[in-house]
């Protein structure tokens, strides 16, 4: 399964779920918000408007999640 974190700097909860997502022994694929206008384009069509957001297959959310970054794992 493919997970991408979408992310922009200095972002706690953004840390937070990469942290969390490493621990799980998760692989996983950082893009950061303000350096790619189409990625941010994508997380809006999506209804977010705060980061982290996450896509793990064919779920996503948005915030530090461990709940839903365990069930990943």
């Amino acid at each position: 399964m493919s997970i991408t974190v979408y992310s922009k700097p200095a972002c706690v909860q953004c840390t937070a779920t990469t942290r969390a997502l490493e621990s799980a022994g998760l692989d996983y694929n950082i893009i950061d918000l303000t350096k790619d206008s189409d990625a941010l384009a994508t997380v809006e069509e999506l209804g977010y408007r705060q980061v982290p957001v996450v896509i793990a297959g064919d779920q996503h959310w948005a915030g530090f999640r461990p709940d839903k970054i365990g069930a990943l794992a």
